[in-house]
Formats: structure tokens, C-alpha cells, sequence
């Protein structure tokens, strides 16, 4: 089964397996029972609290009739994205920014990075000149010139 993993690189590789299940209408307990686990492994790492492991995902693997390696390389490229994460924790000074602007997500969750242009936006339509102060100072004033810009030209 050839699967396309660059869609999937830093998805939990336990969420790809409880699509995976769900799919094939199997049970998590069926599964285990078959790879002789403990049913409770099997939804740790579907919920994505747990990681796969080698032998595991092996026996998995097998069972299914998916590609040797599949749900370990999964599970590289989510460690991947984890610690390129932690690495990236810089943000801007959050006590500068009221919550209240992010009611829809939590604030220490929001990747400053990937979701950037999202941010700005927001900030600029909503914020005050505090918080755009600091939006420009953490992002760079060509930076956030750029992104207002091109969602000035995109709307008309």
C-alpha cells in the first residue's frame, strides 16, 4: 500500500492509524486481541498520548498489510516536527496582547511561524497600537508591510 507521506509529515502516526481502523471498520480491542497488546496501548497511541513504538508498529504493520516502515516514518517526521517546535517557541510578548483577540484558540498553542499571516491580519483588523507595535516589532516591519499588502490586493 503506497502512501503519500508528505501530506502526513507531522500528524501523530496513532491518528493515522485510528483513520486507518475506522476505515477498515476494525475495533482498537479486535486489533490488539490480534497482536497480542493491551487494548489500552492501542487507544493511547490512536489518541496520540502514547508513541509508536518499532515492534509495534511491526506487528501493526503486518496485520494490515501496510508498507514495512510506514507508521515508524510517521512517527520520525511527527518527532520531527515536535522538536523543530520547542526550537521555535519565540513569540512576541504576550502580555501584550490581549487573549481576548484569539477567543477561538489558545494563545500558547498558535504557531507564530506557519500561521503568521493569519496573526497579522487579525492583530491589524482588531488590535490596538499596542498590540501592532508589537506584532511589527517581533515579525519586522517589511514583513508585516508585505502580508497587509497582499491581503489588501487579494480582497479587491
Amino acid at each position: 500500500m503506497k502512501r503519500n507521506i508528505n501530506i502526513l509529515k507531522g500528524i501523530h502516526p496513532g491518528f493515522v492509524l485510528a483513520r486507518e481502523l475506522e476505515k477498515r471498520n476494525i475495533k482498537k480491542g479486535s486489533l490488539a486481541l490480534q497482536i497480542q497488546e493491551y487494548p489500552q496501548t492501542i487507544s493511547t497511541i490512536t489518541k496520540g498520548r502514547r508513541d509508536m513504538n518499532i515492534g509495534l508498529a511491526l506487528k501493526i504493520e503486518h496485520i494490515l498489510g501496510i508498507e514495512e516502515g510506514y507508521f515508524m516514518t510517521l512517527q520520525v517526521y511527527y518527532d520531527i516536527e515536535k522538536e523543530k517546535n520547542k526550537l521555535n517557541k519565540s513569540h512576541p510578548d504576550l502580555s501584550k496582547i490581549r487573549p481576548i483577540l484569539f477567543w477561538d484558540t489558545k494563545m500558547e498553542k498558535l504557531n507564530w511561524q506557519k500561521q503568521k499571516k493569519a496573526i497579522i491580519k487579525r492583530i491589524f483588523e482588531r488590535g490596538n497600537e499596542s498590540e501592532k507595535n508589537e506584532i511589527i516589532r517581533f515579525y519586522g516591519n517589511d514583513e508585516v508591510t508585505k502580508i497587509l499588502n497582499t491581503s489588501k490586493h487579494a480582497s479587491l
